[in-house]
């Protein structure tokens, strides 16, 4: 492929029981016909051939990887290999899983890698061995040094960037934790990503409300009166171009989504619902508020169909292709 870059993507297999390991190697198996940048996975060797018996290329430096990445899928190993049964997580996995992402993170942060791609991982395994972040997203601002508060997770496909201002809290407390700040603290880090990561010199961001209807002024919510609608104000003086807010149950059909570039959602499921109907196989994470990039597919470990060559890879290469579509325009800018 021209124009290769340098230096890899790191990219964390996630729990070697799941579905990571195989979704990774199929990536590598279609990298012609798909584009697919060079990648280094970081993670068990020993998972990878446990579902897949294609050619792999164990690698000690992550510069290797480029050279490599037409031989085989290159693996940088991690201390803690483990046996892996697929589909039958346990503790160890979760510490392999916990040290490939600590690893990838690292080689991204110190410039051995282009750009950070991180596989699905269990948060029940990961709690169960002291992992103390609400998730990955989490985990990766704090290494990098940066606010939860100043990242914001986008979730992407072809024709919807979703991006939700609260996430994982149950929904009962969702009104509660909304604010004028909140709101454009998370427009503001979207725009900024949107511009420096996906080439988008003035992104339009369409702004949901959270009652039915937006609201209706007020009878079914007060909510958009009080808070959004004085978020999208001081979001217009400052600049930017920011409609709403728009009635959640009309804002995602075909015809509205011509008129912006990324929807900035209340809530979680309000968020995901439409992305994921639109784009299942191919929905990704994009976390956008950091000084690096990072991607992930937007699907778990799906450990019942682990180890049964049933795995999809469409969204683990729209996670490694949009990656370095990332790394590049960070590089170019």
């Amino acid at each position: 492929m021209a124009d290769q870059p340098r230096v890899p993507l790191a990219v964390s297999l996630g729990d070697p029981a799941g579905i990571g390991p195989e979704v990774i190697a199929k990536t590598w198996e279609r990298r012609r016909e798909e584009e697919v940048p060079p990648f280094l996975a970081v993670g068990s060797v020993s998972a990878v051939r446990a579902v897949w018996d294609g050619p792999i290329v164990e690698v000690e430096d992550p510069h290797e990887a480029v050279g490599a990445y037409d031989e085989g899928l290159p693996i940088l190993r991690v201390k803690s290999d483990t046996i892996v049964v697929p589909g039958q997580p346990d503790l160890e996995g979760a510490r392999n899983s916990l040290d490939s992402l600590e690893f990838a993170v690292g080689l991204t942060r110190s410039g051995a890698a282009c750009g950070l791609v991180t596989g699905p991982v269990s948060k029940a395994q990961l709690y169960a061995i002291g992992f103390v972040h609400p998730g990955q997203t989490e985990f990766v601002a704090e290494r990098c040094g940066v606010a939860t508060d100043s990242v914001a997770m986008m979730l992407a496909g072809p024709t919807l960037k979703v991006i939700p201002v609260t996430t994982h809290i149950p929904l009962r407390t969702v009104a509660g934790q909304l604010s004028i700040e909140r709101i454009v603290l998370k427009a503001r880090v979207a725009i900024k990503g949107l511009q420096r990561q996906f080439g988008l010199d003035n992104p339009r961001l369409a702004v949901a409300g959270l009652n039915p209807h937006a609201g209706e002024n007020g009878t079914l919510g007060r909510e958009e009166v009080d808070t959004v609608v004085p978020a999208v104000e001081r979001l217009r003086e400052e600049g930017y171009k920011v409609s709403g807010p728009h009635p959640p149950d009309i804002m995602f059909h075909e015809r509205r989504r011509r008129n912006y570039d990324a929807a900035l959602c209340m809530y979680h499921d309000q968020a995901l619902i439409p992305l994921k109907t639109l784009h299942f196989d191919e929905g990704i994470n994009c976390t956008l508020g950091l000084p690096i990039v990072r991607t992930s597919p937007d699907h778990g470990t799906a450990f019942d169909i682990a180890g049964k060559n049933l795995a999809d890879p469409g969204a683990m290469i729209s996670a490694i292709r949009t990656a370095g579509d990332c790394a590049r325009r960070l590089a170019e800018a």
